[in-house]
């Protein structure tokens, strides 16, 4: 059985109090009743997995803990409501969750919620707004995660009724990314299958895709089935998420989607599928039409069309010099000799092509003739698709800023081309970063604080072989709130107060993180067990450099 990716961890609650940002658009401006009210100052989570960009200034942040935004000069938190909401509720809040989907079109705007009951991750469902800019307060839509009823066993799509297992619990049904086209919220919810939602009739719509062993499907025609209330039915057709099994179908767990035009590409745990939207209105006969509207759909997957994997976890349209590519994130699925990487196709499915291999890629962006990979390493950039130059972790530059990214993992990225000079965005597991150019010569980084003043290490208990791992050390970082000198004199204590480590950071030339690798001088990693670490420094212009103590826990 192929296990769910989640693009969220649990992670400490933590808050951050941000500075604003040089040479950004100031056209938008929040009023200060909206974030009194609706929005808290700072991320609520690190974790920052999805970002849009949105209007002249707004830029959209799906985070571990919830919804965020930068609104061109700090970054706030979208407050939550405590109570249930109910499905077509209007709400100025927004459910509680994790965010794994962010979908924008024009001043529209989609936003999915997840969370998990201890043992599976659970869709908590989407809010919808017609008005994602509205300065007095945005007015959400909230959509219960889409479910079947018992019943729906025979559901109409296309130009007849196909069969299909009902859906009926939000379990494994999480709308990992969502894409907003036209007339339709398209969703791609894992168990919960390809849905789309009609802006207009606000209506959901299960949208059924070939099954594992098909190359093909068509909904346009083939309906050669009768039942006996006589309705058309496709038939050997049977829409079923489960594994196969258990008689299920892999290609029918969706996990990404895009949409543009008359076409629909759909990443699941079998491969890529383009489905062409045909809406046609013939006259057959003087005053009688006929409509046409339905999907023909093409399934793509490893070994027979060359994808890496068939575990497609995210996808991306690249237009440059008149032509398309499509690019999928794939992993390993179930069948031997697939791997990890890219997969692209330059010629609408026709042949696919491979870069990338053995990267964990999260994420695509693209503008252009530029391609951004976000993977597990760090984030790679090319101009031809196949030679990649990957950025060196973000560093804010600043003098005393000591801010850094600590980790390799990036998980999305975003081009924001809304001033003369285009900004590069990245999301991680350790927060979110921007540069001021596409080269990532100058970043400005937001993370959450316990708090602003106080000496504290974190994560604590700290693991240096999983939390923070960067360049192959993981690392516990040191919080020192304001710093008024030069230098920070770092040392770490074992329980009997023998000293295991000492650093001196050089604010004047070093630039980073305060942060300690879990080594002891000789390099090898300290044992588990609770440590004391100094850190010596002048935290107002009228002190001189004092000692600040605080206590770590080492569990490797």
């Amino acid at each position: 059985m192929i296990s769910s990716f989640s693009k969220y961890f649990l992670l400490t609650l933590m808050v951050t109090q941000l500075m604003g940002q040089s040479n950004t658009p100031t056209r938008f401006a929040l009023k200060t009743v909206i974030q009194d009210t609706f929005l808290t100052e700072g991320l609520s989570s690190n974790i920052v997995a999805e970002i849009r960009t949105l209007g002249d200034s707004l830029t959209w942040l799906g985070t571990g803990q919830g919804l965020a935004l930068h609104d061109g000069h700090r970054i706030f938190a979208y407050q939550t409501s405590a109570d249930s909401l109910k499905d077509g509720q209007f709400t100025k809040l927004v459910p509680q969750g994790g965010i794994p989907a962010i979908a924008v079109m024009g001043d529209t705007m989609a936003v999915a919620y997840s969370g998990d009951n201890g043992n599976i991750q659970v869709g908590y469902g989407v809010t919808l707004t017609y008005d994602a800019q509205d300065t007095s307060g945005i007015t959400w839509t909230y959509l219960k995660q889409p479910v079947d009823n018992v019943a729906d066993t025979l559901k109409p799509f296309g130009e007849g009724y196909y069969r299909q297992l009902p859906v009926t619990v939000p379990e494994a049904n999480v709308t990992y990314d969502a894409d907003l086209s036209g007339d339709f919220l398209w969703t791609a919810s894992w168990a919960g299958g390809l849905r789309r939602y009609h802006l207009t009739k606000r209506a959901w719509e299960n949208v059924p895709m070939p099954m594992d062993g098909q190359d093909s499907l068509s909904l346009c025609e083939g309906f050669d089935e009768t039942t006996s209330d006589g309705k058309s039915v496709l038939p050997g057709y049977y829409l079923n998420p489960r594994d196969p099994g258990d008689g299920g179908n892999h290609n029918h767990k969706a996990f990404s989607v895009i949409a543009y035009g008359d076409t629909v590409w759909v990443g699941t745990a079998n491969g890529v599928n383009k489905g062409i939207m045909i809406f046609e209105v013939n006259e057959v006969s003087p005053g009688i039409f006929e409509i046409l509207n339905c999907i023909e759909w093409e399934h793509y997957s490893y070994p027979d069309d060359g994808l890496a994997g068939n575990f497609v976890v995210g996808l991306a349209k690249q237009l440059w010099n008149g032509q398309i590519t499509i690019w999928a994130a794939s992993l390993y699925a179930d069948k031997p000799g697939e791997s990890r990487g890219l997969s692209y196709t330059r010629d609408d499915g026709v042949t696919w092509n491979t870069t990338l291999l053995n990267e964990r890629v999260y994420n695509v962006t693209t503008k252009d003739s530029l391609v951004f990979a976000s993977t597990s390493s760090g984030l790679w950039k090319s101009y031809d698709g196949e030679n990649w130059a990957k950025y060196s972790a973000a560093i804010d530059t600043a003098f005393l800023a000591h801010q850094q990214i600590l980790t390799d993992l990036v998980y999305t990225s975003s081009l924001d081309e809304r001033d003369t000079i285009p900004k590069l965005w990245i999301g991680t597991s350790d927060g979110v970063a921007l540069s001021s150019d596409i080269h990532g010569a100058s970043w400005s980084i937001f993370q959450t604080e316990y708090d602003t003043t106080e000496v504290y290490a974190y994560p604590n208990p700290f693991s240096p072989l999983s939390h923070n791992q960067l360049n192959g050390d993981g690392y516990v970082r040191f919080h020192t709130g304001e710093v008024y000198n030069t230098e920070i004199i770092l040392d770490i204590f074992n329980f009997a107060m023998e000293k295991v480590y000492s650093e001196n950071f050089n604010l004047n030339k070093f630039r980073g993180a305060v942060k300690w690798n879990g080594r002891g001088q000789t390099g090898a990693l300290v044992s588990n067990g609770v440590y004391f670490a100094r850190i010596n420094f002048a935290y107002s212009a009228n002190n001189s450099p004092k000692d600040f103590w605080t206590k770590i826990i080492v569990v490797k």
